[in-house]
Order: C-alpha cells, then sequence, then structure tokens
C-alpha cells in the first residue's frame, strides 16, 4: 500500500471516529439511566427498572397518574383502567416529593435542568414551576431523586404518549390503589338552595373559555371552587363539609352506568380515608346555579377533589398540596429555574 493509501485510510479512520463520537456525546450526560425491562402483568417481582404497559386494553379516555411514594410505584389508569405500572424514584431525605393533585403543566422530550448543571431530564412532564417533574433517570431501589419522579427511560417514553396537559397526576403517601365509584355525582344533584350559607356566589366562566376543570370542595375554607386551565371561573360558600379528613380525589370517567350518573376513578390521595360521599350528600348545601353550572362542566377527565385543607387566596395551601394550572397568560418557565410565576392557585 502506498503512503498516499495509508494517509487516506488514516483520514477515513479519523473522520469515522470523529463522526461516532459526535453521536455519542449527546447521550453521555444519560448514562446511568435506567432503561428499564418490559415484564408481563402480575409479576412474582417488581424490581427497579421494571415496568407493564398494556395501552390496548384501554385504547381511550381520560389518564390519570396514581405515584405511591411508599411503594416506590406509579400506576397509570385510562378511563378507569389501569394500562401501565412502573417501578420510580422519588425524592430522597431533604428533597422530599410532594404529595397532593397535580396536574400537567408541560411536556419536552428533551429536557435540561437549569438547576441542576444541565442535566438530562428525557420526556419530562413538569407538575409544579417549581421544579418538580415526572421524567426518565436513574432508578437505584430507593428514592434517590430531588424532588421529581423518575421513571425507567423505556417507560418514560411510552407515557409521554398518552397524557395532555392537564392530565391528573396524584403523588399519594399511602398505598391504596384507585377504584370506582358514581357516588361523586350525589354532591351536585340536589337542590339545596335553601340551606345554603350566606355570601357572594361568581360565576365567570369567560375568564378562561376551555381547558381541563377542577372543582374543589375546601372543608377549611367553607367553600367550592371551579378552575378551568388553571384559572378560577367559579367560587360559592358551601355548608355541611365538616367531618372531613385529608384529601381525597376523583377523576371523571367517559363510562355511564345503566342507570344514567357517570362512573369516576376515585383515589386516596393525602392523608386521611374517603369521606363517605353517600353521607356527605345529604349534608352539603349550596347555591342551585352554582350546583346546576359546575354539573355542566363535568366531562371525561374532570377532576373533583375534597380536601380539610383551605386553597384561597386568602388562606394559601400549605406546600405540600399543589393542586392546579397556572393562568394560559403565563409564560412557561424552563424547568428547574428558581424563579416561578404568579400563580393563579399557590403551590
Amino acid at each position: 500500500m502506498s503512503q498516499r493509501d495509508v494517509r487516506r485510510a488514516a483520514l477515513v479512520i479519523g473522520l469515522s471516529s470523529a463522526f461516532a463520537l459526535l453521536l455519542v456525546a449527546p447521550l453521555s450526560d444519560a448514562i446511568g439511566f435506567t432503561k428499564g425491562r418490559e415484564v408481563a402483568p402480575f409479576p412474582t417481582e417488581f424490581t427497579p427498572g421494571d415496568y407493564i404497559w398494556h395501552p390496548e386494553i384501554s385504547p381511550a379516555g381520560p389518564v390519570v397518574i396514581l405515584v405511591s411514594l411508599p411503594a416506590q410505584v406509579l400506576y397509570v389508569f385510562r378511563n378507569g383502567v389501569r394500562i401501565g405500572r412502573s417501578t420510580v424514584s422519588t425524592g430522597k431525605k431533604g428533597h422530599r416529593t410532594p404529595t397532593g393533585v397535580f396536574t400537567v403543566l408541560q411536556k419536552k422530550v428533551d429536557h435540561e435542568s437549569s438547576i441542576y448543571k444541565g442535566a438530562k431530564m428525557p420526556h419530562m412532564q413538569r407538575l409544579t414551576w417549581g421544579g418538580i417533574a415526572i421524567h426518565a433517570g436513574k432508578l437505584p431501589g430507593y428514592p434517590a431523586s430531588h424532588g421529581c419522579v423518575r421513571m425507567p427511560v423505556d417507560f418514560a417514553e411510552k407515557l409521554f404518549t398518552v397524557t395532555s396537559i392537564g392530565t391528573t397526576v396524584i403523588i399519594a403517601d399511602n398505598e391504596s390503589g384507585p377504584d370506582t365509584t358514581t357516588r361523586p355525582g350525589l354532591l351536585f344533584a340536589r337542590n339545596t338552595g335553601e340551606m345554603a350559607p350566606a355570601g357572594a356566589v361568581v360565576w365567570q366562566p369567560e375568564k378562561a373559555p376551555e381547558g381541563p376543570v377542577s372543582i374543589i370542595l375546601s372543608a377549611a375554607d367553607g367553600a367550592a371552587y371551579v378552575y378551568r386551565n388553571g384559572v378560577e371561573i367559579g367560587r360559592a360558600p358551601v355548608g355541611g363539609l365538616d367531618g372531613i379528613a385529608g384529601s381525597y380525589a376523583f377523576s371523571a370517567l367517559a363510562i355511564v352506568d345503566s342507570s344514567g350518573p357517570r362512573e369516576w376513578l376515585s383515589i386516596a390521595s393525602v392523608g386521611g380515608g374517603a369521606p363517605n360521599l353517600k353521607e356527605l350528600a345529604r349534608r352539603i348545601a349550596a347555591a342551585p346555579d352554582f350546583l346546576v353550572n359546575a354539573r355542566a362542566l363535568i366531562t371525561p377527565g374532570t377532576s373533583l377533589i375534597v380536601t380539610d385543607r383551605p386553597v384561597n387566596a386568602d388562606t394559601r395551601s400549605s406546600s405540600d398540596f399543589n393542586i392546579l394550572t397556572t393562568s394560559p397568560t403565563q409564560q412557561a418557565a424552563p424547568h428547574g429555574v428558581g424563579r416561578r410565576p404568579r400563580l393563579s392557585q399557590r403551590e
């Protein structure tokens, strides 16, 4: 081989090596992430990185995500049917993952943290503007993140395809699983105007003409709130909410039973047990027009939260009860940025 051929071969090898490095470099920050292993349903063991994914068994309907902190497991329900389950790694000591009812605020396939030196967060789905999200990452088998919920890479990619802005995410400090119920509709069914407590009723649906709806019944405030796309469009004083302990979340399903009422997915959320909704429906008292207006907004995916926590703008909810999205006029801030926009409901 001539020296010219040798130089040409060396040049080709050099260029090929450089090209290969260019391909590998963007992935270097993700080294150590848990790729994940899909396992069959009902496994005898569910080890870090394992996940189950069968979206075909419920191909349409509202999606609800439940994260159990004690179990370090995430569940995915679509129209009340469990379509996925995955091991996760949540916040470690000193960086605890907050519990509560969240909605997905932002989605990005490729994302880098602006706090943690450009850390990769593939298939990021933001839950708060203060830096909490669910995304692909490393699963060592115990809580290890700075507050986010880490998932296997393969599962995070699959989950990303079935969620949308406004998808309900429940982060629970218990291991109870969801179930279906028709009872939440009872809270809006009775004409209780004659027993409604005094106070102003506000109804301004024009402030947010469209978007995901959350209805909140707060025993601490003695009030009901209606939010659409994170903007408060209605509130009214409500009586009969005493005796509620903890917070409980429901998500309306597309299923309607034979007698007419819509079915809901009920999910124990933060502390306490599920309220006796049949008894609560007998006690609850609110302005009839408000109940009618709220009932008209209930569609598949609507969230109903019954809580003993304060959620109004005067008392502020505590740091571990996160509920709502930002106003649609807010500019999306990069994940991990310390700056946080003014929220229509404080975290």
